[in-house]
C-alpha cells in the first residue's frame, strides 16, 4: 500500500474500441502513481447484455444480440500486435456470455442476469491489459471478484468494506509491486463465489471501493466529457466545466441525476478523504473537475440536475391525523423492498414522495410489488411522466435572495413537488417531463449564464 497510489477507471465509451482504449493506455502510463485500472464493459455492449437478460426474445433475435456483442469485441482483438496472446480467453468468454444469454431461465433468475451482466467488463479488461502490454509495460487481467465482497442482493448488491479491505491487502496489493493490474469495474461475488452487480454504472464505486481498501491517495474518473459540467451539456450548450466541487455537493450532484458520477462512489472517497477527478480519456490534456473535501471557494449556486423517470407516489389515510406511526409502517415498507426516496414532503393526512423508475429496470419491478402492499395500508395514488430538476449550491437555505432567483427563472412552469431546507446543498421540484429541458435552460441562464 502507498500513500501516492492512483486508481483510474475508465468508462465504456473511452474503451469502445482499439484507438479510445490505446488512448486509455496512455493516460495510465503517464502518470507512474496509476497501478489499478477499472473498466467498463465496451460502449453499446451493457445495453445489449441488459436486452438479453430482461427481454423474452427468440433464438434467432439472441443470436443476432449475441453477434452485435462479438462484433465489437473481435474489432478490437483483430488490431491488437498480438492477438493470439489472448484470442482464446476471449473467444471462451464469448462462448460463456452465449451460454448465459441462451439459458432458458435467464429473464427469470437474477443470479444467471448477473453472471451475463459481467461478461462485458469481464471481456474489457482482458483486452485492455493486452493493449497496455502493447506499450512496453506489465499489466495483468485481474478478477475482481477475488476481492469485491458483497452480500447476495443479485443486480443491486451492497459490498462489504471489511471484507474488500481484507481481501484486498491479501490478494491484490501484492500484484501492484510488478505490474499495472486491470481489473472490472461493476461486478462482485458474494460469500459463496456467486457472480453479483453493483447496479448501472457501478464501475465508479468499484474504483472508489478498491481505491479506499488500498490506502490509495487519488481515484480518477475518466469519461468522454472534460469534468463534471454546471448542467448536462446535452441540455445546454452554455454549460462549463467545473475546476471543483466538494465531496458533498458531487454527492448531491450524482444523487440527483448527474450521470458524470455514480452516486456510491463520493462514500469510500469521504471516508478515506481520497481526492477524485473527473476527466476526458480523449482530451485528458484540458484538465477536468476535482472533488476534494474543502473548496476554496464555495459559491450559492455550483450546478443544475436532471433525474429522469420520478413516480410520484402520494399515501393518503385520515388515521394519520394526530395518530403515531402511520409514517413507520409506510417507510417500512419501503424499507423492506429497499427502495430508496429521493424527495419528500408531507400535510397532515398524506405523504408524497418520489421514486425512481426507470423502464424495464429492477426498481420498476419492485416498486409495484411495493404499491401494492401499501395500497393494503392506506389510499395510494401515483403519477408518473415526471422528472426531478435540482439546483446544488451551498447554505442555499440562508443567503437571501437565493430562493427568490431560482423561483423566478421557473415561474411559468407547473411545480407538482417542491423540497427545500433539509439540506443546506440543494433546492428539487419535481416537474412534467416534458418541461424539464426547459426548466433546466431556464435556471442556468438566471444562475450561470
Amino acid at each position: 500500500m502507498q500513500s501516492s497510489l492512483n486508481i483510474a477507471k475508465f468508462g465504456g465509451t473511452s474503451v469502445a474500441n482499439y484507438d479510445t482504449i490505446n488512448n486509455c493506455a496512455q493516460v495510465v502510463i503517464n502518470n507512474p502513481n496509476t497501478k489499478v485500472v477499472v473498466v467498463s464493459a465496451a460502449a453499446g455492449v451493457t445495453n445489449h447484455l441488459v436486452l438479453l437478460a430482461n427481454t423474452s426474445l427468440t433464438s434467432q433475435q439472441a443470436s443476432e444480440i449475441i453477434e452485435k456483442i462479438r462484433v465489437i469485441e473481435l474489432a478490437i482483438l483483430n488490431e491488437l500486435k498480438n492477438p493470439s496472446e489472448v484470442e482464446d480467453k476471449l473467444f471462451a468468454l464469448l462462448d460463456e456470455l452465449e451460454e448465459y444469454a441462451c439459458h432458458e431461465e435467464i429473464n427469470f433468475r437474477d443470479d444467471l442476469k448477473d453472471a451475463l451482466l459481467s461478461m462485458g467488463e469481464r471481456i474489457s479488461s482482458l483486452l485492455v491489459a493486452a493493449i497496455i502490454r502493447e506499450h512496453g509495460y506489465q499489466a495483468i487481467n485481474f478478477d475482481v471478484r477475488k476481492v469485491l465482497r458483497t452480500d447476495s442482493r443479485h443486480t443491486e448488491a451492497s459490498p462489504n468494506i471489511e471484507d474488500i479491505e481484507r481481501l484486498s491487502a491479501q490478494l491484490l496489493a501484492p500484484e501492484l509491486e510488478t505490474a499495472i493490474v486491470v481489473t472490472q469495474g461493476f461486478v462482485g461475488a458474494d460469500k459463496a463465489g456467486k457472480t453479483t452487480t453493483l447496479g448501472r454504472g457501478g464501475s465508479d464505486f468499484t474504483a472508489a471501493l478498491l481505491a479506499e481498501a488500498l490506502g490509495a491517495s487519488t481515484c480518477e474518473i475518466w469519461t468522454d466529457v472534460i469534468g463534471v459540467y454546471t448542467t448536462d451539456p446535452r441540455i445546454t450548450d452554455k454549460a462549463r466545466p467545473l475546476a471543483e466541487l466538494s465531496f458533498e455537493e458531487a454527492a448531491e450532484m450524482a444523487t440527483f441525476g448527474a450521470k458524470v458520477l455514480h452516486p456510491a462512489t463520493m462514500e469510500p472517497a469521504l471516508r478515506q478523504n481520497i481526492k477524485v477527478f473527473v476527466g476526458s480519456s480523449k482530451e485528458p490534456e484540458k484538465g477536468g473537475t476535482w472533488i476534494v473535501r474543502d473548496c476554496k471557494h464555495e459559491p450559492a449556486f455550483r450546478a443544475i440536475t436532471r433525474r429522469k423517470d420520478q413516480v410520484l407516489v402520494t399515501v393518503k389515510t385520515p388515521k394519520m391525523m394526530y395518530a403515531q406511526g402511520f409514517l413507520e409502517q409506510v417507510f417500512h415498507i419501503i424499507a423492506k423492498h429497499k427502495l430508496s426516496v429521493d424527495l419528500i414532503t408531507t400535510s397532515e393526512i398524506s405523504v408524497s414522495f418520489t421514486l425512481d423508475n426507470p423502464p424495464n429496470s429492477m426498481s420498476e419491478k419492485i416498486n409495484k410489488e411495493t404499491l401494492l402492499e401499501l395500497s393494503q395500508l392506506c389510499e395510494v395514488n401515483v403519477e408518473r411522466d415526471f422528472d426531478a430538476v435540482t439546483v446544488v449550491g451551498n447554505n442555499m437555505h440562508s443567503e437571501a435572495g437565493v430562493s427568490a432567483k431560482i423561483f423566478a427563472a421557473v415561474a411559468r412552469f407547473n411545480l407538482r413537488m417542491i423540497c427545500f431546507g433539509a439540506n443546506v446543498h440543494n433546492l428539487s421540484f419535481v416537474v412534467d417531463k416534458n418541461d424539464s429541458t426547459d426548466v433546466v435552460k431556464g435556471l442556468h441562464a438566471a444562475l450561470f449564464e
